[in-house]
């Protein structure tokens, strides 16, 4: 269904520009940007993927990854089509990598659907907008976001983090929880791999941090691509410098996907990123290892507090105002 988007000039009776990410598309009649699901229809921009749902699931709030938001929590997750991304690596190709066809297998909800099928699972604690780039579909984002809210629902965005300033901005009031994805901390790997650009990303993390949303930061590690250990570096002290060393940091494993067959990152590698990281940060966790059992640990008195083991939490360190049992140190809130 196509609605008219938010987020766009028009430059003539037949041209249109985008505002809502860098990309800044110019785009004429019938064409579309980067993303391939915001088009300019009649001279105005048009998403058609509103109410276009191509994933619909209750997952655990770990599957984000977020491993100090409400630990051990369900979570409705849903998604639609389109990236402002071109990564050949994409992990969600089929429905990232895609415009909308007729042939696509997707299901039509408004977003006061969306809601109510959160609020019918008792122990599910809101609503979170991942599996394909969820700026693309910002318009269906935010009014599920903010209807989500009234109703006492928290919200998740799982996101690339290329998006402009302003657009994110209106959705800080309604999101309260990021897994944004920092895939290299190199322009050339941006430009080359990606398509798009670091910087943009670099600033929405200091967005989201400086609003005192809760962030948590992802880093695929993909052999001879981004795997220097000079640049994951530079990262980290980026990171621990400028959003804080209590940034909960996941290092995850590549595996082969889409257009890149280099193989998966050996685990030996991963597990000497995570040391490197944990010099300078205080919750380092790797992804992508499924034998690999995590654990989190009391800053203050090292307490165990969550043990998990793939998606089995145990949160039995914590009190149920999310302090720790030991020490009393103010952790996380889980009620």
């Amino acid at each position: 269904m196509s609605t008219e988007a938010q987020w766009y000039l028009p430059l003539s009776s037949e041209t249109v520009q985008c505002t809502l990410c860098p990309h800044i598309c110019i785009l004429k009649e019938g064409k579309s940007g980067i993303c391939r699901v915001r088009m300019n229809q009649g001279g105005k921009l048009a998403t058609e993927v509103y109410g276009f749902v191509s994933s619909i699931h209750f997952d655990p709030i770990e599957k984000k990854p977020l491993y100090h938001f409400f630990p051990g929590s369900t979570i409705l997750s849903l998604g639609t089509y389109g990236c402002n991304l071109r990564c050949f690596f994409c992990q969600n190709c089929t429905i990232s990598q895609t415009a909308v066809k007729p042939e696509l297998p997707r299901s039509f909800y408004t977003p006061e659907q969306i809601v109510q099928i959160a609020l019918k699972r008792p122990e599910n604690i809101g609503i979170a907008f991942t599996y394909n780039e969820p700026v693309v579909w910002f318009e269906y984002m935010y009014d599920i976001a903010r209807l989500a809210k009234d109703a006492g629902l928290k919200t998740v965005m799982v996101t690339n983090g290329f998006v402009n300033k302003e657009p994110l901005d209106a959705l800080l009031e309604y999101i309260d929880a990021f897994s944004v994805d920092l895939k290299a901390f190199s322009e050339e790997f941006y430009t080359k791999v990606t398509s798009s650009k670091l910087e943009p990303v670099k600033e929405t993390l200091k967005q989201i941090n400086q609003a005192g949303k809760h962030l948590e930061v992802v880093n695929l590690v993909i052999p001879e691509l981004n795997d220097d250990e000079a640049s994951f570096s530079g990262m980290v002290s980026w990171i621990a410098n400028m959003l804080g060393k209590e940034t909960v940091f996941h290092i995850s494993r590549y595996y082969p996907n889409y257009n890149l067959k280099t193989e998966a990152t050996s685990i030996s590698s991963i597990r000497k990123l995570k040391r490197m990281a944990e010099k300078e940060m205080d919750f380092v966790y790797t992804g992508n290892i499924y034998t690999e059992v995590s654990e989190t640990h009391c800053i203050k008195c090292n307490n165990l507090l969550i043990t998990r083991n793939s998606y089995s939490v145990i949160t039995g360190g914590l009190d149920e105002e999310g302090r720790c049992r030991a020490c009393g140190n103010y952790f996380l809130k889980k009620v």
